[in-house]
């Protein structure tokens, strides 16, 4: 990893030229080793991302990533799950239902995209829907938190107003990702590094302490809690250095639209582009999400292992450790990795580690002496892990099929298509636990449930005909969809905190 020069008077320094993305730059090389070297690399790394893409990129990250989907994402998480079984006291099936539901906003991602696109706000393309993200998450998480009887129907609007402010401001940070995935290519897979450590942080540090929350001020009283992290969305709108359009003329939003959906479809329409697209929704659909009977079953006192609130945190806690290392892991040895080669031993790994839970459902770890509380969390740990090497390059992959000129858009379109796959795989689940009769008291076919989900995750394997074999490093796209049009401002000169992805209309 390179290091930015420091001092000239520093000893035991060596000048150096190095080219780092394209750019010479005169630098200054320290020799250092041990934990020290080990404590400056990622020091380094993010300073390196910093300075090629703009200090605010990457503390949008840290904020919306890092805080509000990670840590808030975290203890929301714990949280809702005790919320539907204690409070509202539904079904696993319904819940798994419910937990779709709520999901809805992020499969309409492209619409946010269009938005923050095409039509600013009072003369703002970014700020206001910053603002509104964090004004959609406050008011959510406070209707939930100070009701006492809140209806099942207003609870579930609620979670999904709370869900569209997540969606919302995560599409602009989408739009920023794609673009300097395609400004800086050697840097794409560092960007979306960057993106899955904020969030995997994050999410490490929500579960570890969404557990005490959850015993010490109960599932409502958590989601009071979690007006903070909306708030900082909101500080995000209020403090972003954003560039004033007085001059905007709505009379062009339509046929910006209309440019914008031609683009788009003329994108889709390549075989390049959508074969990828098919292969990532087939492979987040048919991987069936049974997550709810499995955490009905942690907490049951008689047929499971009866874990507290406490230690299903823990036990979650370790899955972001999981998901952690699995970014690090892509970081340092798979990010070069072509895709198909990759994506075959990540689906591979990703199904063989979910017979880990069928082991825990068995209690065949006891019979080799393996007690629960460490089991549970290698079991969690290790799927995390898996997963998230699994959806890696499917990011990697992603940003590298955007068009200059709506790269906001397209990403997000893509990371819709993700998403309903994502609820095609929950709603699955939710039907698989209702046809096998796995309720709150009754687990007996949870053990089939399991196994069912097992036996789909291997079906994507027959389906990496439809991904590129290319490494991130090679271009996807044609070379006709990579042209744009000439543009009178170049973008060095153009100091926008987080880039505008759409030029504004004089």
């Amino acid at each position: 990893m390179m290091e930015e020069e420091e001092s000239p008077t520093v000893k035991g320094q060596e000048e150096c030229l190095t080219v780092n993305h394209g750019k010479v730059y005169e630098e200054t090389e320290t020799k250092r080793g041990g934990l020290c070297g080990l404590l400056s690399e990622p020091r380094d790394w993010f300073r390196m991302i910093a300075k090629d893409t703009h200090w605010s990129f990457v503390f949008g990250v840290v904020v919306v990533y890092g805080t509000s989907q990670g840590l808030g994402g975290g203890i929301g998480k714990v949280a809702s799950d005790y919320y539907w079984k204690d409070v509202q006291k539904v079904e696993p099936s319904e819940s798994q239902i419910y937990s779709g539901i709520t999901s809805l906003p992020w499969m309409v991602k492209p619409l946010w995209g269009l938005l923050t696109d095409v039509i600013p706000i009072f003369g703002y393309r970014r700020r206001p829907y910053f603002i509104i993200a964090g004004i959609l998450g406050v008011i959510s998480m406070l209707l939930v938190s100070v009701h006492e009887k809140l209806h099942i129907v207003f609870a579930l609007l609620s979670f999904t107003a709370g869900s569209a402010g997540a969606a919302i401001a995560d599409v602009t940070l989408d739009a920023c990702a794609a673009q300097n995935s395609i400004i800086h290519p050697s840097l794409a897979a560092d960007i979306q590094s960057l993106c899955g450590l904020c969030s995997s942080i994050g999410a490490l540090l929500g579960f570890s302490i969404s557990g005490f929350l959850v015993h010490l001020l109960g599932p409502k009283g958590v989601f009071g809690v979690l007006c903070i992290p909306a708030s900082l969305v909101f500080l995000v709108g209020m403090v972003l250095d954003e560039p004033h359009i007085p001059s905007f003329s709505y009379t062009q939003v339509y046929r910006k639209l209309i440019n914008a959906n031609k683009s788009m479809f003329a994108t889709l329409r390549c075989g390049a582009v959508w074969r990828p697209c098919l292969y990532m929704y087939l492979s987040l659909a048919l991987s069936l999400n049974i997550h709810e009977g499995m955490f009905y079953w942690y907490t049951d006192p008689k047929a499971g292992p009866a874990f507290s609130e406490e230690n299903v945190g823990f036990i979650f806690s370790f899955g972001s450790v999981g998901s952690l290392l699995g970014v690090l892991l892509y970081q340092k040895v798979f990010k070069d990795y072509e895709f198909r080669g990759l994506l075959f031993w990540t689906q591979l790994l990703y199904a063989l580690s979910g017979m880990l839970d069928l082991i825990l459902l068995l209690r065949l770890n006891l019979a080799f002496g393996i007690p629960d509380d460490f089991f549970v969390v290698i079991d969690e740990g290790v799927s995390q892990m898996t997963g998230r090497l699994k959806w890696m390059p499917l990011l990697v992959l992603s940003t590298k099929l955007c068009p200059p000129g709506i790269e906001g858009t397209f990403f997000a379109l893509l990371m819709s298509i993700d998403n309903v796959g994502i609820f095609t795989s929950t709603w699955g689940g939710g039907f698989l636990l209702h046809f096998l009769k796995v309720t709150r008291l009754n687990f007996d076919n949870l053990w089939l449930a399991i196994l069912i989900r097992n036996m789909m995750r291997l079906s994507p394997l027959v389906l990496l005909f439809l991904v590129p074999k290319s490494d991130p490093s090679s271009p996807i796209l044609p070379t006709e969809l990579l042209k744009t049009k000439e543009s009178g401002k170049t973008q060095e000169d153009e100091n926008i905190e987080l880039v505008s992805l759409v030029r504004s209309t004089q």
